[in-house]
């Protein structure tokens, strides 16, 4: 695919970091798919090794962080409180920044993971590039990261429901579940559990027992169901940030979360979540070939053929009208994100075969857990990067 041009045009700060963080990324990725293809597939078998230091209990949570607010911190505590002596490895959504829904992130991951270690937290490491997957991708990835830490405990956070919970009982006996549109279904009998929608809280646990099934780990008796805070309210926290008005929202976050959050405002590298690299994705939809177009991820038929016929495009809006609805209310924003990042769907598959090719500590408590954590894990590829 053609390389964009870099504009001379000045920039603020702030969008310089945007454009540095996207070309970093787009490195890294391809460096991990280099690195996996030396690789044969069967050591993704995680499962063929016995850990150095078994006495020593990982708890794995994926959470976004974004921010780190109390309703994450009640169920950090939480595990913790269930497992006191155990390392809690806090994995978070790592390359191109963006969530699962295509959307930026309001920090990078490395300020999220010090806000995380600020907290609580004892580990925390660079979780799958959610915002240019398929949900079901990047549940894949989660699952094999969960695989890779050896995770003796998986804490989630959820929303009770009578409805749900004979899932949950299902869930923690090691049983999955598939998520099928509008109802829910036990992936050993075919049983129907529970008919209509989830909430996302809810639905990111059942599929997340489907990909831990698919890949052969046993989650019995592994996760930690714990029942969500109320009273967290995402967009008043977006509004605050926005506004620069953290006090607003100091009920709903913990003052570390704050102080980290006030020093990036500050810095000139906060918030980021209503910025992209606007000029590649434009150069992208305006250059790219039609077979280019169909090699990205998440991109469908309808939509190349709307931005072929009505390109040259001026601005990210003019792009949005030509992408077509999908099966998710978030698919214009993936869209958006998969044209910025510039990854193909061969390249991607490679890369999701055998994730993960390193597991990268993007920060941790101390040198005394950092090195349990290591012993724990030392037949793994570890690279700490802060």
């Amino acid at each position: 695919m053609m390389k964009p041009i870099v504009s001379g045009d000045a920039m603020s700060s702030v969008e310089t970091l945007v454009k540095e963080i996207i070309a970093r990324d787009r490195k890294t990725f391809l460096e991990d798919v280099r690195i996996l293809s030396k690789y044969p597939k069967s050591k993704s078998n995680f499962g063929d090794f016995e850990s150095d230091s078994p006495d020593v209990k990982i708890l794995a949570d994926f959470t976004e962080y974004n921010p780190l607010h109390k309703g994450h911190l009640h169920c950090l505590l939480e595990a913790k409180k269930h497992v006191p002596e155990g390392i809690f490895v806090a994995v978070v959504p790592g390359l191109f920044e963006r969530s699962g829904r295509g959307i930026p992130y309001i920090m990078t991951r490395q300020a999220r993971a010090e806000a995380a270690i600020a907290v609580g937290a004892d580990i925390v490491v660079e979780g799958p590039p959610m915002g240019i997957m398929g949900s079901g991708q990047y549940s894949l990835c989660l699952a094999k990261t969960f695989q890779a830490l050896e995770a003796d405990y998986i804490p989630r956070g959820y929303k009770p429901d009578p409805d749900f919970e004979i899932l949950l009982k299902r869930i923690g006996k090691g049983q999955g579940i598939a998520p099928k549109p509008y109802r829910m279904v036990d992936m050993d009998s075919g049983e129907v559990l529970l008919k209509g929608k989830l909430n996302e809280d809810n639905y990111v646990i059942v599929s997340l027992s489907k990909s831990l099934t698919k890949i052969g780990f046993d989650f019995k008796d592994k996760f930690i169901f714990v029942p969500r805070r109320e009273g967290v309210s995402g967009t008043i926290i977006r509004e605050a940030v926005v506004s620069g008005v953290l006090e607003s929202a100091k009920e709903m976050l913990p003052p570390e979360t704050i102080k980290i959050l006030q020093r990036e405002i500050d810095g000139d590298r906060a918030p980021l979540h209503q910025l992209r690299d606007e000029e590649t994705i434009l150069f992208t939809a305006n250059k790219a070939t039609v077979p280019d177009l169909k090699s990205l991820s998440l991109i469908d038929e309808r939509t190349i053929e709307n931005i072929i016929n009505q390109r040259p495009f001026t601005t990210i809006d003019e792009i949005k009208t030509c992408i077509a609805r999908g099966f998710s209310r978030h698919h214009v924003q993936r869209v958006l994100s998969s044209l910025e990042a510039r990854v193909d769907k061969d390249t991607m598959h490679r890369y999701i075969e055998n994730y993960p090719p390193t597991i990268r500590i993007l920060n941790y408590k101390n040198k005394e857990v950092l090195r349990e954590f290591k012993k724990r894990l030392s037949h793994r590829r570890l690279e700490i990067c802060q």
